[in-house]
């Protein structure tokens, strides 16, 4: 679903940054990248990814362990921003629930998340990526040592969004909610979403475009990643809303 900036809006009522992509940003292999695997997939229009499963066979090619799908985004580090030193880091359930569960209870992000609700669903929805295998990465963001956001980035080239767009291998996927209402609405959103948009480019090499997919009736959320060097690539139907197709490209951003 669309990242939208809970602070990214013009004013202190600007929406949440929400999902950029489907309900949890991880699944669905495109035929064209895999076609000598068959994919699982008891619901051609479930919207949520992790209903989708890579193929025993193809796991079996990684016996590493889950991080290959994503570069090691564990290991990516803090990078400098305008708003101060952030970082992308691995929520632990242990630690993270009560935080993550909070935000997800807020009207503002619940209108976009749709997870509001007992502390068990927003666990259910983190535990799933948590134990998948590794193709969606749910993680804080932390600002200056304090997390003030939450994000996924997930292989939209292997999610159900694919088959809604002309995907390319590495097409990288970005969900994003900034938590707490006085962050929201100042530019906060844009320049974090710009931050982690070069990140994903410079840690994943072979990754061209960084999309997202904001829900069109949240002006908010597109109006941040414009600005963010995101730009609306096509209008496309997803389950449950009409979406804006934002892409960031590799090559307009390396050029001199």
């Amino acid at each position: 679903m669309p990242p939208t900036d809970a602070s990214a809006g013009s004013g202190p009522t600007a929406a949440p940054l929400s999902r950029t992509g489907t309900r949890t940003g991880s699944a669905g292999m495109p035929d064209a990248l895999f076609s000598h695997f068959a994919v699982e997939d008891d619901d051609a229009d479930s919207e949520d990814t992790l209903d989708l499963h890579l193929p025993s066979e193809f796991v079996a090619l990684f016996a590493g362990g889950t991080d290959y799908l994503l570069d090691r985004l564990p290991t990516w580090g803090p990078v400098v921003t305008p708003a101060g030193s952030f970082q992308l880091v691995p929520v632990r359930l242990e630690t993270d629930l009560p935080l993550v569960h909070r935000w997800m209870n807020d009207p503002a992000v619940a209108e976009f998340w749709e997870l509001a609700g007992p502390p068990n669903r927003t666990e259910e929805h983190l535990r799933a990526q948590l134990h998948g295998d590794g193709r969606s990465v749910p993680c804080l963001g932390v600002l200056d040592g304090t997390p003030m956001s939450y994000w996924e980035i997930y292989r939209a080239d292997l999610d159900p969004l694919a088959r809604r767009y002309p995907a390319r291998p590495h097409d990288t996927g970005i969900h994003l909610l900034v938590g707490d209402a006085a962050d929201r609405g100042r530019g906060l959103g844009t320049a974090l979403l710009g931050a982690v948009s070069d990140l994903i480019l410079d840690r994943r090499p072979a990754c061209a475009r960084v999309v997202a997919e904001p829900d069109l009736r949240n002006t908010s959320s597109v109006a941040a990643f414009r600005s963010a060097g995101f730009r609306l690539a096509a209008e496309i139907d997803l389950p449950g809303k009409r979406a804006a197709l934002m892409v960031r490209d590799r090559v307009p951003r390396d050029a001199p």
